[in-house]
């Protein structure tokens, strides 16, 4: 099932390029905030689905791009993000070390919104195509063995990092959770709509050029081992999110104005915008174009503040 919240956090289930409102099933749930609904849901899943089948089957769907689609997980309490977690194509000599960090829940935004990129003087703003998985139980010391039935389901993630900040005592921190920083949706996809969450093509286009694609075949540490690790640090709970990880010969620039889209297999396409109100400009290339051409790192800073013609 693909689920979404759309207009005022409304309840939907998607069929095709159909949503239809299935809010009046869930009108007995704690409505504190839309999370609250989304936590019940997945907590009692079992119950929940049939009544929520029957609600989109009596239910009339409206077109999609008729509302205002929103983040599918609106306040998760936790956001992992699984770091250096590919083999980047197999070009790495070695398994990474398993390690992840965390953003804040305010750096949530969904389908249509903006990523808005701060006045800090970074060397590069970059957002990270990735599968994230939804949690659906709470958890500590989860086994290798049961923990993919601690995954409910998945949803595209945009993990955006303003690199290269000046280093003080948590820089990973600054650079990770900025406000709009990480987009999600537009659905939750159920994981029995994914047979093999392990073989999914992630695809990643800025103003419609093609930057990122690959396979999730290619995690240096696969979605068990994710579960396992993160909820070895901390209790995992219904609702989180577990980001795992992308490949970064792909990165790029993102810069004022850009429109950006994310699909994965299955998962439908999320759509943001950038925002800069410095207007400060990067050559347009991937780290692997710039691998190609003998440079290491990302694409230095043409023009703005902070530029290096800048005096900064």
């Amino acid at each position: 099932m693909k689920l979404a919240f759309f207009d005022e956090f409304g309840l939907g289930v998607v069929r095709d390029d159909l949503i239809v409102d299935v809010s009046a099933a869930t009108a007995g749930l704690n409505r504190t905030h839309p999370q609250d609904v989304l936590r019940a849901v997945i907590e009692d899943w079992e119950q929940w689905r049939s009544r929520l089948e029957s609600a989109a089957d009596a239910g009339r769907g409206v077109p999609l791009d008729a509302v205002a689609v929103r983040p599918p997980v609106p306040r998760p309490v936790s956001i992992d993000c699984m770091a250096v977690n590919y083999m980047e194509g197999g070009t790495l000599p070695a398994r990474p070390v398993i390690s992840a960090f965390h953003k804040t829940p305010h750096s949530i935004i969904g389908p249509g919104d903006t990523m808005v990129l701060p006045d800090v003087p970074a060397t590069i703003f970059e957002g990270e195509a990735e599968l994230a998985l939804v949690i659906g139980k709470q958890g500590k010391d989860v086994p290798l063995a049961e923990a993919m039935d601690y995954v409910f389901g998945y949803t595209n993630l945009i993990d955006g990092s303003a690199r290269g900040l000046p280093s003080g005592a948590n820089v990973f921190y600054e650079m990770k959770s900025r406000d709009t920083f990480c987009p999600i949706g537009p659905f939750l996809v159920t994981k029995d709509e994914i047979p093999d969450p392990q073989n999914l093509g992630i695809r990643l286009w800025n103003n419609g050029e093609l930057m990122q694609d690959f396979s999730t075949s290619d995690m240096a540490h696969p979605i068990p081992r994710c579960v396992e690790f993160v909820s070895s640090v901390h209790t995992i709970e219904p609702g989180d999110l577990i980001a795992t990880g992308t490949n970064h010969g792909g990165l790029n620039p993102f810069m004022d104005g850009d429109e950006i889209e994310l699909e994965i297999d299955g998962l439908g396409r999320l759509r943001v915008s950038v925002r800069d109100d410095l207007k400060r400009t990067w050559k347009r290339e991937t780290r692997h174009d710039r691998r190609l051409q003998g440079n290491s790192g990302p694409t230095p800073q043409l023009t703005g503040k902070y530029a290096p013609e800048a005096g900064h």
